[in-house]
């Protein structure tokens, strides 16, 4: 109501979603939606932009996934409307899409392995083009067991699996997809790569449809799945795991960990960056791949000081033979890892 009395008048109202983090990584959704245009990629800040974007979900969708992600500090999420229909080439279309854009997490509302594997052929393709970039998704009604095996059938250094679904704050179970946005949130408002997920408190969740043995997560870990556990009412990662556990049919837990694939992800594209922003017109003399050599030093030095890499090796700047006008740069170093366990022996003198 307006008086005609002079003075300063004032209204407020509350919500109980946080308009955006701070994530340092954009996020990308593939998923249904109670409105929106089909196909067409929107760039999001606020869950309260992606109601206006897509409506209310009349059930668990597009707008669910967008607030759990709000919830556990997304900053930028980019999201896109698959069809109805949700058949496999509707949410290739969708993917398609995403490839196109800035998203170092991707996740998707479909339960579904075939559609799970659309997805990571995408997520590899942008990576390959200089877009890297993780998936993170779930499963539907599946006990550790089956988990396992839905892991194996993604099989990728790129694909992060997580379990068991999820309870929304009605006690209702949702699909384990919306516990994988949770964690694609946590995940992108990580600020150092090599921080294990371990403990990482996931808001928005209800609690968690089934609760893991001991024995239930050294399978879920060893199979290639991120296990979750609820305690003290505070849900949380176990452990965070990439689907990748054979290489060739041959076991190999070399990227097992999520922050190894992680921290690949940061130092290439850094790399990457300081030479494509320094060396934009050059020319290929020993004199500009020593400072190239040099750069890419620098560079690695503040990745150790930073204990994102615990060393590096030789690093090297040659003409190719075969192109004179290429530079090639060789270095290896080695990841820091997470401390997962402390084993603890004690002497005791009675």
């Amino acid at each position: 109501m307006r008086h005609e009395r002079p003075g300063v008048y004032s209204a407020y109202d509350a919500s109980a979603v946080v308009s955006a983090g701070a994530a340092p990584k954009s996020i990308g959704v593939a998923a249904r939606a109670a409105g929106g245009t089909v196909g067409e990629a929107v760039m999001l800040t606020s869950y309260a932009a992606g109601v206006r974007a897509f409506g209310e979900d009349t059930e668990a969708g597009m707008c669910t996934i967008l607030k759990l992600l709000f919830q556990n500090g997304a900053s930028t999420v980019t999201a896109v409307r698959v069809a109805d229909e949700g058949t496999l080439a509707d949410y290739e279309a969708a993917f398609a899409v995403l490839e196109g854009q800035e998203a170092q997490v991707v996740v998707c509302d479909s339960a579904d392995v075939s559609v799970q594997q659309a997805l990571r052929a995408a997520v590899e393709n942008a990576s390959v083009c200089r877009r890297e970039r993780i998936a993170v998704v779930g499963g539907n009604g599946e006990t550790a067991a089956e988990l396992v095996s839905h892991a194996a059938e993604l099989n990728s250094e790129r694909m992060v699996l997580v379990g068991p679904d999820m309870l929304d704050g009605a006690g209702q179970t949702l699909s384990g997809v919306f516990a994988a946005a949770a964690v694609a949130g946590v995940i992108a408002a990580g600020t150092d790569p090599a921080v294990p997920l371990n403990g990482a408190e996931l808001r928005g969740l209800g609690g968690l449809a089934a609760t893991y043995s001991d024995n239930e997560i050294d399978l879920l870990v060893r199979g290639g799945v991120t296990p979750l556990e609820c305690v003290a009412g505070v849900t949380a990662p176990v452990r965070g795991i990439t689907t990748r556990t054979t290489t060739g049919g041959a076991a190999d837990a070399t990227w097992r960990e999520l922050t190894t694939i992680l921290i690949v992800d940061d130092i290439v594209p850094a790399v990457r960056d300081a030479l494509r922003s320094k060396f934009a017109r050059t020319k290929n003399t020993a004199r500009n791949r020593g400072a190239i050599r040099s750069q890419v030093i620098v560079e690695l030095e503040k990745k150790v000081a930073a204990e994102i890499i615990d060393s590096y090796g030789e690093v090297t700047a040659a003409a190719d033979p075969d192109d004179p006008t290429v530079c090639l740069v060789e270095f290896s170093f080695a990841v820091a890892h997470g401390l997962n366990q402390i084993y603890l022996t004690v002497h005791i003198t009675v």
